[in-house]
């Protein structure tokens, strides 16, 4: 298998999908402050585009976990 096909299925594996899940908690970070900004400025177009964001990276984190269950794992805490 090369580099590039192991990079590849990297996105698939358990430290892919943990890694991809880490990223959406930095993601919810920014979004937080993104609302807290919008709502000081009182600024509806910036809080609607914030809440917008925040539902896409619910809908991602939650398809991440769904494939993580998938692979099978036998981890206690994923059920």
């Amino acid at each position: 298998m090369s580099k590039i096909e192991k990079a590849k299925g990297f996105k698939h594996s358990k430290a892919g999908l943990w890694l991809s899940i880490g990223t959406s908690a930095f993601g919810a970070v920014t979004i937080v402050k993104d609302v807290k900004k919008a709502r000081g400025e009182q600024d509806t177009l910036k809080l609607v585009n914030a809440l917008v964001g925040a539902l896409a990276l619910v809908t991602g984190t939650a398809l991440l976990v769904r494939e993580l269950k998938q692979l099978g794992d036998d981890d206690v805490l994923l059920g």
